[in-house]
């Protein structure tokens, strides 16, 4: 299905918290997995990955795309001219067709190109102030703070991280930080993409973290607010450990059997997106 960000008025999605506490958990995770990579062989980086009929290489490729498009973002929403690139991408289809052309690059220059990836997103990040986060810039959603934009680049980055470690038997630290900040920007994905697409959406909804004592509320309306505080009494709750939700809420593992099926319709969003079933378990 192809995206219908939103450009105009208020954006879809907005998260709680601090302006620059994206930084970090971006750079950490990002960094730890130039390691990661680092000590591959070509066997590895060539074995299967959990993205269906994507090899390590491939995610890679993948998410250098990504973090030159991340960058170009950033530095244009500062200028306060964010760009509108996105409109009518299908995110199932069209970064196979990126990747397609880049497959000839060896290994190591895979690599090298995402530390440069790296180094230029992060850098466009380490430059910002205060209200530098707070710019509008473009995400697959739409026109949203850099902090949310940072938010979404930790989830995509972490999940992928996982899509190559775990298949290789490795099992990456979990950073309470970058679990957390993935597991908010998962739970308010799909159900902004209901919105984009014209499905209404309404309610309130708890989060809540078992093994961190984390508790949010996700409030639906015309746009997507995650509050860092527990929801109201009777609220429909996810509940469950912080990795499990993330993963299950990014359409890689089932949800808990105990979901509530209002929260299993949130996810419509995201599997009509990617043009894929939440797995059952």
């Amino acid at each position: 299905m192809k995206l219908e960000p939103r450009y105009d008025g208020d954006p879809v999605i907005s998260i709680d918290g601090a302006a620059d506490d994206q930084l970090a958990p971006v750079v950490r995770q990002r960094r730890r997995m130039e390691t990661l990579l680092a000590g591959l062989s070509d066997d590895q980086w060539r074995a299967r990955s959990r993205c269906a009929e994507w090899n390590p290489q491939d995610v890679i490729l993948h998410v250098i795309v990504v973090n030159n498009f991340w960058a170009a973002s950033v530095n244009a929403g500062v200028a306060g001219e964010p760009t509108r690139m996105l409109a009518n991408f299908d995110p199932a289809a069209t970064p196979p067709l990126l990747v397609e052309p880049m497959r000839s690059l060896t290994t190591q220059e895979t690599l090298e190109q995402f530390v440069e990836s790296n180094d230029a997103f992060l850098g466009a990040l380490e430059a910002l102030d205060a209200a530098g986060w707070s710019m509008r810039a473009e995400t697959p959603p739409g026109h949203v703070a850099i902090r949310v934009l940072a938010h979404h680049a930790v989830w995509d980055t972490w999940i992928h991280e996982r899509d190559i470690a775990l298949p290789l038997g490795m099992t990456p630290v979990v950073e309470p930080d970058e679990v957390l900040s993935s597991l908010r920007y998962a739970a308010a994905l799909s159900p902004a993409l209901l919105l984009n697409g014209g499905i209404e959406t309404r309610g309130v909804f708890a989060l809540d973290v078992t093994d961190l004592d984390a508790h949010y509320t996700i409030e639906v309306g015309d746009s997507v607010a995650v509050h860092l505080d527990a929801a109201p009494a009777g609220a429909p709750t996810l509940r469950g450990t912080a990795v499990r939700l993330t993963e299950a809420l990014s359409l890689r593992e089932p949800l808990p059997a105990d979901t509530p099926p209002e929260w299993r319709e949130l996810l419509r969003g995201l599997e009509a997106t990617f043009d894929t079933a939440s797995p059952v378990g």
